[in-house]
């Protein structure tokens, strides 16, 4: 059976569609060596509220730095309460009523307080977390860790011949500049395609919203949630 591997960068608090990624494949790699984006799903994400949903941000460090890698782009800490603990607090704000909200603060709340210099460790950190919660069990790999080089479609065709991987799974996204590389056609690594269908669960705050972080599929459903993420994946 072929070895299949995602390559993915670090985002702040994932969709399910992202751990559902995750849990497809042999092995998952955080994509960390690459830009860094401002105002990206690489530092801020979604959570429901009692009106529709909103943005929580972590702010980092980008004057003068157009060309850093995610695993170089630093948190802002200012003052005496940090932007990370005004997320925790949004957080309670809005979940604190949930019906599993006790049964994580804590440990999410323990993740913050940490306050990583690098929001790449901050992301990791609170995804190698809601795997364990998920039942993933699915292995990390860092692309800074790897001796590779290359650009685009290349370099994941590095990454895929150096971890010995034959069978590439990509999110619909990429197929756009994928399509116009033979890269993985070259060099015989199968590209698949990940589609998800995002399933409803029982949520707060009325009518359902799809396509929050994480944590909103954990504080409402719990115990539940890893069955519950599996349903959408086709």
């Amino acid at each position: 059976m072929q070895k299949k591997i995602a390559i993915m960068q670090p985002t702040f608090l994932p969709w399910l569609g992202f751990f559902s990624l995750i849990d497809t494949v042999d092995e998952f790699i955080f994509f960390d060596n690459v830009q860094f984006e401002k105002r990206s799903w690489q530092q801020r994400n979604k959570i429901r509220t009692y009106g529709s949903e909103i943005w929580v941000s972590v702010p980092v460090s980008s004057k003068g730095k157009r060309s850093q890698k995610i695993k170089d782009a630093e948190i802002i800490y200012e003052g005496q309460r940090s932007a990370l603990d005004k997320i925790v607090s949004t957080i309670e704000v809005n979940y604190r009523k949930a019906p599993f909200y006790q049964y994580y603060v804590d440990e999410i709340a323990s993740i913050f307080a940490q306050k990583p210099k690098y929001i790449s460790d901050l992301n990791q950190n609170l995804i190698e977390w809601a795997c364990k919660k998920l039942q993933i069990d699915t292995p990390f790999v860092k692309s800074s860790s790897l001796n590779v080089s290359g650009s685009k479609s290349d370099l994941l065709v590095n990454i895929c011949k150096l971890q010995m991987s034959r069978h590439y799974i990509s999110p619909p996204g990429s197929k756009v500049y994928l399509d116009e590389s033979t890269a993985f056609q070259d060099a015989e690594i199968s590209i698949t395609y990940f589609n998800y269908k995002h399933p409803k669960y029982k949520q707060m705050h009325g009518e359902f919203v799809p396509y929050m972080c994480v944590l909103d599929l954990l504080f409402n459903a719990g115990p539940e949630s890893g069955a519950i993420m599996r349903l959408g994946n086709s």
